[in-house]
């Protein structure tokens, strides 16, 4: 492999990042924070922004053929074999952290729609909550688990855009825990 191709598949980072969206003037208000890792961490955050906040799941099917990006509001749990049939695949998993460098260029902590930028082989299938999408704004972390970035629906579309990933708008039921389980 040539050093320009061994450089061009390499991910970028966050810095570059914020050039891509300031390059193709998408719209995002940020906030700095520490670094979290988990959907409870943020909840004790208290961020100034404004908008949906996410649970990021990083799956595959059974065989590691496919991958997806699946954004959902955070309070909600998905069944993924229910939802494996909902999506037309076989079985879902969590994919690996080595998967997740691999296709997303992201540790796990730091996984968001905006990691797609590293998917430049258009690899990985983007799924959306569409509860999180009529929020109008998401809230995504910039590649890093130490900021997070409030961006409106219409730029996301334009991110989708410049990077050639389509999604998909999918309805993930809400589960409700009854009390004695």
């Amino acid at each position: 492999m040539s050093a320009q191709k061994e450089k061009d598949s390499l991910p970028i980072g966050s810095d570059a990042l914020f050039s891509f969206l300031q390059n193709h003037e998408i719209e995002f208000r940020r906030e700095d924070h520490e670094p979290v890792y988990t959907v409870e961490d943020s909840k004790s955050l208290n961020l100034k922004l404004q908008g949906g906040a996410t649970k990021n799941l990083f799956l595959r099917d059974k065989k590691g053929k496919r991958h997806f990006l699946l954004s959902m509001e955070q309070e909600k749990q998905v069944d993924l074999k229910s939802f494996s049939a909902l999506i037309n695949s076989s079985r879902l998993s969590l994919g690996s952290s080595d998967r997740l460098l691999k296709h997303l260029g992201v540790l796990p902590g730091a996984v968001s729609l905006l990691a797609l930028v590293n998917d430049r082989s258009l690899s990985v299938e983007v799924l959306i909550d569409q509860d999180l999408w009529h929020c109008g704004v998401i809230l995504c972390h910039p590649l890093v688990n130490s900021s997070t970035l409030a961006i409106s629906c219409e730029d996301l579309e334009l991110f989708f855009l410049r990077t050639g990933h389509s999604f998909q708008l999918v309805e993930i039921p809400s589960k409700t825990i009854l009390a004695d389980q």
